[in-house]
């Protein structure tokens, strides 16, 4: 069941967006013993970066990508990035690509979970809070810690406004390679997070499916809206 979390879009700009609420992580894979086989043994895959065993444990159709190429093949050149996958002038950026391919998915799958009402599972946890349909999901991060300061200016020295948990904030204008980041709480409360703790709504999610002869297998990991 989806959980919904009320943001007027239309008050993004104003002063108060909507009552603030906290989504803590709750891990329902416990429900599944088999299940939490399946992914300590694909994390401890995922941790050794085998490709192979981790392109083993996927759907034959696994879906990575929105619009563009999908299925083992395309996971594995996303797995292992080889430069000739690449256009020229991003050869050089091969390593790096692969790696934060890697460290992605294995975020992902180390996050809590929930099973959707045809009995996926899905993490993280997060991915069930349902936003409006006119709020734009590029703008919308999840406070992934507990009591998690919230700063009048970006530097960890500031005054503490406020210690958030498990909050929907919105941030206009995300800065990459930043420590902290701007944003707003539903309330309208702006201040600085850092962003060890801040997971785009429309960042990665992953899912892992029980086959018809009863297997559990990864048949999605993927990111974007």
């Amino acid at each position: 069941m989806k959980l919904a979390l009320v943001l007027l879009a239309a008050l993004i700009c104003g002063p108060a967006l909507a009552d603030r609420q906290s989504f803590p992580p709750v891990d329902q894979a416990g429900r599944d013993p088999s299940l939490v086989a399946f992914r300590d043994d694909l994390l401890a895959k995922v941790a050794a970066r085998d490709t192979e065993a981790v392109i083993a444990a996927a759907c034959p159709d696994i879906y990575i990508s929105h619009g563009l190429d999908s299925g083992p093949d395309a996971f594995r050149t996303s797995l292992t990035v080889p430069p000739d996958s690449l256009a020229e002038e991003n050869r050089d950026q091969a390593d790096e690509m692969r790696d934060a391919y890697w460290t992605a998915l294995e975020d992902t799958l180390s996050q809590p979970g929930y099973f959707d009402d045809q009995g996926e599972f899905w993490m993280p946890h997060q991915w069930q809070i349902t936003l409006p349909a006119s709020l734009d999901p590029l703008l919308a991060y999840y406070v992934t810690g507990e009591k998690v300061t919230l700063r009048q200016t970006p530097s960890r020295g500031a005054g503490i406004l406020s210690l958030i948990s498990h909050e929907v904030v919105l941030i206009p204008d995300y800065q990459d390679g930043s420590e902290y980041q701007s944003v707003r709480l539903t309330d309208g409360t702006p201040g600085y997070i850092h962003s060890d703790f801040l997971w785009s709504m429309v960042g990665y999610r992953a899912a892992l499916i029980k086959s018809k002869v009863g297997d559990w297998q990864l048949c999605t990991f993927v990111a974007g809206d």
